[in-house]
């Protein structure tokens, strides 16, 4: 788990500078991401890894892997405790909304920029289509730890990943306003793809002397 000690407001400053060149903006008396003084840090990388691995099962899922074969993956993986209770009736029972679930494609493409596996995560572009074969092959079945010994890339650091969420706080926050107003989310964006990158950044970066949320108990 890596912190850091960096200015919210030079954050902030980095991040309009992206905006506007997305041609957007957010007022600049809108909320700083985090208090000065506090120290933005990232989860375990075994943790991010593990959450990655679990909503792949999920999305397996939703394309009809058996029940039986995605417990016993998930099992043999020593993940199962990293569910969340909603995730264990959907994957062991198909209980729950398939659509919300087939959702988490997006946060799927962002554990996968933390871990490194892929070069951006512009706002604008979705997943790659050649992303999938990053993920642990669930056809053979590959397995965790096998999948975790294929990897080479180095996770983003904490800066790196507090920076992003920033820049995602700003315009899921512009994309809400949008639909408060009754209009179509700025710049041509997705506000699903936006809003799941987004819970995923707020799961990832976490703060000294608070305890980390659950997967499904993130505040937004």
């Amino acid at each position: 788990m890596t912190s850091l000690a960096v200015s919210p407001l030079t954050m902030r400053q980095a991040t309009m500078h992206q905006l506007r060149s997305f041609g957007l903006t957010v007022p600049s008396h809108f909320q700083l991401l985090f208090p000065q003084g506090q120290s933005p840090q990232l989860r375990s990388t075994f943790e991010i890894e593990s959450r990655l691995a679990i909503i792949n099962v999920i999305q397996a899922r939703v394309f009809n892997m058996p029940e039986d074969l995605a417990m016993r993956w998930l099992l043999d993986a020593h993940i199962l405790d990293h569910l969340v209770p909603s995730e264990w009736g959907f994957i062991a029972g198909g209980r729950g909304d398939r659509m919300r679930f087939s959702e988490q494609c997006e946060s799927l493409y962002a554990l996968a920029w933390v871990l490194g596996l892929v070069d951006h995560l512009d706002p604008r572009r979705p997943c790659e289509e050649n992303f999938p074969a990053l993920l642990p092959d669930l056809r053979l079945p590959e397995s965790f730890a096998d999948w975790r010994g294929r990897q080479l890339n180095a996770p983003r650091t904490a800066a790196e990943a507090t920076e992003m969420l920033d820049l995602y706080f700003c315009l899921d926050w512009l994309c809400d306003q949008a639909y408060q107003s009754g209009y179509q989310p700025p710049g041509g964006l997705d506000d699903s793809l936006i809003w799941h990158r987004r819970w995923v950044l707020e799961w990832v970066v976490t703060f000294a002397g608070e305890t980390p949320a659950a997967w499904d108990q993130v505040q937004f």
